[in-house]
């Protein structure tokens, strides 16, 4: 068994598509003034591309493709107890209203002639993490692309999220907490998945 902690951060990316960058721009400087604000205050004239650049920034993951994330480190090792990784930062944005949710990924996986390199499974919950999403189809995304590439005896993915939909707006519940779980294979065994659960809630550091 192995067990890792990732806190694994965005990389500052500062070039993007000039054109989309404009069309965004216009949309955003249109939302401002809808909104009773006056675009050309000091404050607000440069505001339109800067939210143009932030919302391409946290919705990169449409350009990674997780296959391919996990292929690049792909290699044959005869080891066949539990992997996990946890506690992998979560920055995603909620579909239903452009709303950050944010928290914590914990995945394990047993492998089966194959492994994967670390921080690849970091990479793949980013590269799902950083589109327009919903906490539970992100879930099943990390779990089936890692069983689909590298075909372990099970997979376990566990995400604990803050919605700020729910803290900012509607019931503006500050407290709550969304947890969302999938398995695959030898983790719907109730020894296996107790097992991980453990593994992911105790502090070994």
């Amino acid at each position: 068994m192995r067990t890792d902690n990732i806190s694994n951060g965005y990389e500052r990316i500062d070039e993007f598509d000039e054109d989309t960058i404009k069309k965004l721009s216009e949309n955003y400087k249109n939302i401002i003034s809808a909104i009773g604000e006056n675009v050309e205050r000091e404050g607000l004239i440069k505001t339109p591309e800067r939210v143009a650049k932030s919302i391409l920034f946290l919705t990169q993951g449409y350009l990674s493709d997780p296959v391919e994330i996990l292929n690049s480190a792909k290699f044959r090792e005869d080891y066949k107890e539990m992997v996990i990784v946890k506690d992998i930062d979560i920055f995603s944005l909620c579909e239903h209203h452009i709303i950050p949710f944010i928290g914590k990924a914990h995945v394990g996986y047993i492998p089966n002639k194959y492994i994967t390199g670390l921080s690849k499974i970091a990479r793949v919950v980013e590269a799902y993490a950083r589109r327009l999403q919903v906490q539970e189809r992100l879930t099943t995304q990390i779990k089936e692309v890692i069983q689909k590439t590298l075909d372990p005896l099970g997979v376990a993915v566990v995400i604990e999220a803050q919605h700020l939909c729910m803290q900012m707006r509607g019931v503006q519940k500050q407290n709550s907490v969304t947890t969302t779980s999938d398995f695959t294979g030898a983790f719907r065994r109730e020894s296996t998945r107790a097992e991980f659960i453990n593994l992911i809630s105790a502090k070994l550091h």
